[in-house]
Formats: C-alpha cells, structure tokens, sequence
C-alpha cells in the first residue's frame, strides 16, 4: 500500500537521495550543489521554502513531489512544482499519478490559480504522463538564470 503524506524533517535524507537520483537521470549529477542540511534549513525551518510531500511504501520513501509558492503578475498565486520523482524501480505503477493528484488537491484548496512546472523535452514518459493531465506546453519561453 503506498501512503502519500507531507514530508517531516526525518524524510530529508530520503529525500536527498531521490533528489540524486533524479540528478543521475538527467546526467546533471555534476550540477546538483545542495545538501541534506540545506534541504533541512530551507524546508523545515520557521519560514519554509519549499512544501514537500512524500510517497511512503513499506515505511520506505519512494516518490516526492516538492513544490514551491510562486506569484504571477498575470495569474496571483501559483504552485510550482519542482521536483516529481518516483525511484526507478517504482515507477510505472501509479506512484507519480497519486503525488501529481495531491499537489493538485493541495492547489485547488489553498485557490491556487494554477500548477506550473517544467519538464525536459527528451523525457517522454515525463511529458506522456502530463498530458494526461491536460497539461499546456510552451514553445515560446526560454528558460533563463543567472548564477550568483
């Protein structure tokens, strides 16, 4: 049976780890720079910066979702999901599905005006997975950053 509930500072280091292994994934493991510690300062301090829940089976961590607040000029207050990620030798049994409709739940409740996320374009289980959800793409945006 798997449990979806929000994550406690106990889960960071399993959450760390499937941070990493999404890092694997993407072949960007060179680009991960945070920490466990950070991971613990930045969400489960007084003023968090991320919402984490995680999807538990057999008291084992196997999935995330971690999603932030963001604000839209044009929309208000949106929920941006950061990170969905089901270990490897999870995934493909509805694990992603039960943590996707929860952030989507968690969204509606809190009258958020939408989910916003990103996904890479060669990940196509990824984007056959979203748009199961009627999910929008855009074309037109590129994404920007600056390191500091």
């Amino acid at each position: 049976m798997i449990l979806i509930r929000e994550a406690r500072n106990t889960d960071v280091s399993s959450i760390f780890n499937l941070i990493k292994e999404l890092a694997v994934f993407e072949k960007a493991e060179n680009s991960l720079i945070n920490t466990p510690e950070r991971l613990l300062k930045d969400g489960f301090s007084n003023n968090p910066a991320y919402k984490c829940w995680v999807a538990e089976k057999n008291d084992l961590v196997i999935g995330i979702a971690l999603c932030y607040i963001k604000y839209s000029t044009w929309n208000g207050q949106c929920l941006y999901l950061e990170d969905l990620i089901v270990t490897q030798s999870e995934r493909g049994q509805g694990i992603g599905k039960i943590l996707m409709d929860e952030i989507i739940l968690f969204a509606k409740q809190s009258q958020y005006k939408q989910v916003q996320w990103q996904v890479l374009d060669w990940n196509q289980a990824a984007i056959d997975f979203y748009k199961k959800y009627d999910a929008q793409f855009s074309n037109e945006w590129v994404n920007v950053s600056v390191k500091v």
